[in-house]
């Protein structure tokens, strides 16, 4: 470990001692319900079991004041609006260590502050409606521009005189609006920066800028089950569409999931699948297509302890088959874990692993020399919490195997642990 590395670990351990009171603050979701965030969090982003039902329920659980107003005859209420525009934001630095610089030249130290900030439009917009917004402004390109967002309809019904929770989600990210932390859009790692290096190749093959419709249902606090559609809707590109276009969706792709869910006292237990179907226009709105249909299965389990802390434990594998026209074909698969420890108050550890191989050694489809994408390695991440919005983490990377090989990779003789990073982030949201 080089002494800028030793510097960050010695930094790590003086915000511990440094950072040594207790407090809540109250980002819009814990304005409007009048809760602390550890109501609905571990740690932020990880949802425990009352977060999950919050986000399920459409984000309108209300427990603060609201303007108020019903019909003459005051049979129905026309109107329940907080009276505070749900409005949160946050700020994301990082200062980046990677072991090796690249052939580019330059430095391999980068200090990005910040490297992201976002305003958040998060709350009820009627009692049955409500929103999760994010605008981010991105170091890399910047500008501000729509991050994620999930905008729900959420109701109840009684089945066999059990409880259905009933939805509908409109979203513009497959797995955004799932409320389990295995998922690409909530899973670990749950802060990264743009400087570290990061594999080729993902298992989901979703461009960005796509929008999705979906129904789902929740049937005594047990079964989990969605069905949504997505469609083509990038920012940036002319209307109507033509052949400017970056890689789009073509059609409509669907994605389903299905989880079965247990609770009991100081434990839960998820299991679920998932999977999508895209075909993928590779450039413009016409000619050839890349085909992709993904299954995968997720599982996360959760014990609190008598002393206040907790272990997390969460998996997720994924089969890919993607196709290339006209006659490139691939199957990937990937396979990603990690197990946190959450000391009772400040502190928590995780330990993760991750790995996608593919089995085509076309280098037309993956980076020379092997033309593969196999990539695997561990992510370890010390983070600290002296108060629930604010977090500082410092995260080390390894990597076993990158972009197909282990060795001279790139064939220009870099090593996949010359991309080891090391990063020291702050995490604060308001």
């Amino acid at each position: 470990m080089g002494s800028l590395h030793i510097r960050f670990a010695i930094l790590a351990i003086m915000l511990v001692v440094i950072l040594s009171t207790q407090n809540y603050a109250i980002p819009s979701f814990s304005r409007q319900t009048n809760l602390p965030c550890s109501s609905c969090h571990y740690s932020y982003p990880a949802l425990n079991s009352f977060g999950r039902m919050f986000k399920l329920n459409g984000y309108t659980m209300v427990n603060a004041p609201t303007i108020e107003a019903t019909n003459e005859d005051s049979s129905r209420t026309t109107l329940q609006l907080l009276s505070n525009l749900p409005l949160s934001a946050m700020f994301l630095a990082n200062v980046t260590s990677v072991s090796k610089k690249f052939a580019t030249g330059g430095d391999n130290t980068f200090i990005q502050a910040p490297s992201q900030m976002s305003i958040f439009l998060g709350g009820e917009i009627t009692p049955h409606i409500g929103s999760f917004i994010q605008t981010t402004y991105s170091l890399s390109d910047g500008t501000f521009g729509l991050d994620l967002m999930d905008i729900r309809y959420a109701n109840h019904a009684k089945i066999a005189s059990n409880d259905l929770i009933y939805g509908v989600t409109l979203n513009n990210n497959p797995t955004v609006q799932d409320v389990w932390n295995t998922m690409e859009a909530w899973g670990f790692p749950f802060v990264g920066t743009e400087a570290a290096p990061s594999p080729e190749i993902a298992a989901m093959n979703i461009p960005d800028g796509v929008v999705g419709l979906g129904a789902y249902g929740f049937y005594n606090n047990l079964v989990y089950a969605e069905l949504s559609f997505y469609h083509a809707s990038p920012a940036g590109e002319p209307y109507p569409p033509d052949s400017t276009w970056a890689p789009n969706l073509k059609g409509l792709a669907p994605y389903w999931r299905l989880a079965l869910q247990h609770q009991w006292i100081g434990q839960y237990a998820s299991i679920g699948t998932f999977g999508m179907v895209s075909n993928v226009f590779q450039a413009g709105i016409s000619g050839p297509l890349t085909k992709s249909t993904n299954i995968g299965v997720d599982a996360q389990y959760e014990k609190n302890l008598d002393d206040g802390s907790s272990f997390i434990f969460h998996a997720a594998y994924e089969m890919s088959k993607i196709t290339l026209d006209p006659v490139n074909n691939n199957n990937l698969k990937s396979f990603k874990t990690d197990l946190t420890y959450n000391f009772p108050e400040y502190i928590s550890l995780t330990a993760g692993y991750f790995t996608i191989t593919g089995d085509n050694t076309n280098i037309l489809v993956y980076a020379p020399p092997t033309g593969k994408p196999d990539s695997n390695g561990e992510i370890l991440q010390l983070t600290f919490i002296p108060w629930m919005n604010t977090q500082f983490a410092l995260q080390y990377t390894i990597f076993n195997k990158f972009d197909g090989m282990s060795t001279n990779y790139d064939g220009n003789g870099r090593n996949a642990a010359d991309n080891n990073t090391l990063n020291l982030s702050a995490w604060l949201l308001l």
